[in-house]
Order: C-alpha cells, then structure tokens, then sequence
C-alpha cells in the first residue's frame, strides 16, 4: 500500500492520508501489514511528531472537550520518554480516557499510573516482595506448570491453543505466586475475562474505541476477594506473594487493601493477558516460518534468548501507553508544551529501520535487539519481565523439543485494538515435525508466507 504524503500542517489531522489516522477505530482494524506501514510512513517525517485530534466521544466528564495528542513513533522518542520521568509524567493515566478520581479512590491508584516519590515508595515495597526465594520458587513452579499444562493440551487433543495453553500457563503461575487458592481461581479468570470484555475497538453502528477499566464490576469483585485473603495472610502468612506484600516493612509501609488489589489488577494484565499474547504470537510467527522453528528446535539453549526477544518486538504486546508533559520540551525539533499528551507507540519503535536491521525479518539470531517491549526501561520498566521470559522459555523448550510437531494450524484471529496486540484464538496440531523453510537465510520475511498478517501485528 502507498500512502503519499501531503504538505504537513500543524492543524490537527491534516498532512496524513485518512488510512494513516491513528484516532480512528478503522486503523486498528486494517491489516497489521497496512498499520505498519503507516507507522513507517509517520517516521520519515521529518517534522517532528505529529499531533492527532481525537473525537469528542473518546473523552467524558472533565475531559469531554476535543483533545488530542502527539504520535511518538521513532525509537529514539519512544525511548526517551520512557526514561524521563521528570517531563513525561505518567499521571494522571497512562490509558485513555484517564481513569476518572471515583474509580481511582474505589479502587486504588495503579502503579503505572503514577510518578515520583509515590511510585518509587510503591515500587519498592513490590520489589522487596520478590524475594531471591520466592523468584526461585517460582522458576521451579514455571517448568512444573508447563509441563502439566502441555500433557493435558496433548491428552485432550486441544485444539485452541489461546485457552488450552497460552492463557493457563501464565495465569496458574501468578497464582502460584500469589497464593490464589483453587478453589477462587475459576472465578476469577471469569472476573479477569469481564474486566479485559471490552478491551479493543468497538463495531457496529456507533463505533468507538474501547478502552481498560470497563469492566468496573467484575473488578470490584475480585479486589473484594483479594481483601479477603490480605485479612487471612496478615493473620496467618505463609510463603506467597500475598503473605509478602501485607506484612512488608519497608521504611515503616505495607501494601494495603485498595494497593494490593490495585496491584494485583495490574499483575493479572501484565503478568497473564501481555505474556498470553507473546506466547501465541511466538507460535503463529514461528508456524509461519518453519526454518526459523527448525533452527530454535535444533539448538533451543544456543538461541533461546534471543529467540524470546525477537518474539516480543515483532509481537509488542502492549501497542500504546500515554504520558503527559511536566514541562516544555523539544521532542524530534519540535517543542512541545507543558500538559499536552504524547503516546508511546512501542509496535512503531520496535520497526524503526534505524535501529533494526531488516527491521520487518523475523530473526530468532537478532543480536543486538534493543526493542522496548517491556516499556522502554526507565522507572516503569515491567516487573514481570524477568518471569515472562521464563515462562516463554519453558513452554517453548517443552513444545519445540518434546512436541516437535506443534504448529498453528491456521492464521490467528486478531483483536481490532489500539491498547493491546491481542490474539482471541489461534487453532493448532502437533501432526508432524515442521518442514524446513525454502530458505536458508538467518531470518525470514514477514511478508514471504500467506499467513504472516499476524507476524507483522504491532504491540
């Protein structure tokens, strides 16, 4: 698709061709090929970012008059951002809209959300909790899950791979980590699956995007049932997370209730529904380049490292997070003000031709890799990373050498979003090992095979 460029102005919405508005639900809905290439074509302008008016109906309350925001697309902008907090803050919100003060008040402030001292302090505590035997723990319990999860995938013969595998591995190994009983786990996957319903772009007459926190009920329930177990474990602790966040000291503080709900939210999202992503996204990509997967296969310890990196820049599971301006400042040559909006598009950063070499080539043996999937370090770098990279590690190892055979057995069926690169099914076998690809180069061309729509998905 070429999209030729008009004359830029600084008039919200005009110097881009209409398939290139980011405001608008039909953009989420296009190709992953066509989104990219729009991305690319955003960052060969040379005038710096370029700033998106948004409709009237994507903001309410205090927020219901036209906004906007700029487009940072480049990785060298992404980057910077990501690791300035002192002029990109992330309060008031990170999503849009933002969340109204109600929500926040009921329901606590999440750690991404906020900035400075508060976020340090909440960080920390967080961060004291994973204790070196607690991660420990948790590594043993990754391989034991994944190994469980597999042979019932294999003994049912599953045939979704989103719900039989991708989804329950790392969702049983929060709550291993937490200290979720059984006998809540199925509850709350139904909460979890009610508050993230509406997460993507919405269809039908009236058409809008949909945004994080509309499941507002479904969350209340599960922060109730997280209260709940913070009363047991302060009462009588045990060795879980849980047990390690209520009864934390540091300088004197613990997480309370509306905190450790808060968090715990925040971990069921980053830790299961962006790690569920990843995982199926690494299947469909390396189904649609069986070379690749025969390479991992042969040596899965020589290249499972950078393997896994290759798989979260070319999926990015999280597409945009939002930063507010704490003070003037020049972004690409042009000067942005203090209180205007910027968002972080990760999927763009993470194509940048400048950085990437053959930046759309899936390459499992890409060294260096310095995508920024896990946001872009700085002081909301993602917790989880560590774990998630675990998690795919184990699973791929098991479903690439004991289960040769594993594939997709199809393209994957794609959520319309402008937040999440999220896959609703992906059907798979384990009929036979995977043919070797025509080529024998490194890497493989997104666009060589027919099902690669989903390989070039962002975030």
């Amino acid at each position: 698709m070429t999209m030729p460029l008009a004359p830029h102005s600084d008039t919200p919405g005009n110097g881009l061709p209409a398939e290139a508005d980011l405001t608008a639900p039909g953009f989420w809905r296009l190709p992953p090929a066509q989104r990219l290439e729009a991305f690319a074509l955003l960052r060969r302008r040379e005038s710096g970012p370029v700033y998106f008016t948004e409709p009237r109906r994507a903001w309410r309350g205090r927020h219901a008059e036209q906004r906007g925001f700029y487009a940072l697309v480049t990785h060298a902008d992404v980057r910077e951002a990501s690791r300035n907090p002192t002029v990109f803050g992330s309060a008031p919100g990170v999503t849009t809209p933002q969340p109204a003060r109600w929500v926040q008040f009921l329901f606590g402030q999440s750690m991404v959300n906020l900035d400075g001292r508060e976020h340090a302090q909440l960080r920390k505590i967080v961060s004291r909790a994973f204790s070196p035997r607690l991660l420990a723990d948790t590594e043993r319990d990754i391989r034991e899950v994944v190994a469980r999860v597999v042979d019932e995938a294999v003994n049912k013969g599953s045939r979704e791979f989103v719900t039989a595998v991708a989804s329950r591995v790392p969702f049983e190994v929060v709550c291993n980590m937490m200290g979720i009983p059984e006998r809540h786990r199925p509850r709350i996957l139904g909460q979890l699956n009610d508050a993230s319903e509406n997460i993507g772009v919405g269809r039908g007459p009236g058409i809008r995007f949909r945004v994080p926190g509309k499941g507002l009920r479904a969350l209340a329930r599960m922060h109730l049932m997280i209260a709940t177990l913070a009363r047991e474990r302060r009462r009588r602790p045990t060795d879980d997370l849980i047990s390690a966040l209520v009864n934390a000291d540091v300088d004197g503080q613990s997480l309370g209730n509306r905190q450790l709900g808060a968090f715990f939210t925040l971990l069921m999202v980053a830790g299961v529904e962006t790690t569920r992503n990843a995982i199926t996204h690494g299947l469909a990509l390396l189904s649609a380049h069986p070379g690749q997967q025969a390479l991992w296969a042969g040596d899965f310890g020589r290249y499972a490292d950078s393997a896994v990196e290759e798989i979260v820049r070319c999926s990015t599971p999280i597409i945009q997070f939002r930063r507010t301006l704490r003070a003037d400042h020049v972004v690409g040559g042009r000067t942005l003000r203090r209180g205007e909006t910027v968002a972080l598009y990760y999927a763009s950063a993470n194509r940048d031709e400048t950085v990437f070499d053959n930046a759309d080539t899936f390459d499992i043996t890409r060294s260096p890799n310095p995508h920024l999937g896990y946001g872009g370090g700085g002081p909301h770098h993602c917790l989880g990373a560590h774990l998630a990279r675990q998690e795919m590690k184990a699973l791929f190892e098991v479903l690439l050498t004991r289960s040769a055979g594993v594939r997709a057995a199809g393209p994957p069926e794609l959520v319309p979003s402008n937040f999440d690169n999220r896959i609703r099914s992906l059907e798979f076998d384990f009929a036979g090992p995977p043919s070797a690809e025509r080529s024998s180069a490194p890497g493989s061309r997104l666009t060589r095979r027919p099902v690669p729509d989903h390989a070039t998905a962002a975030e």
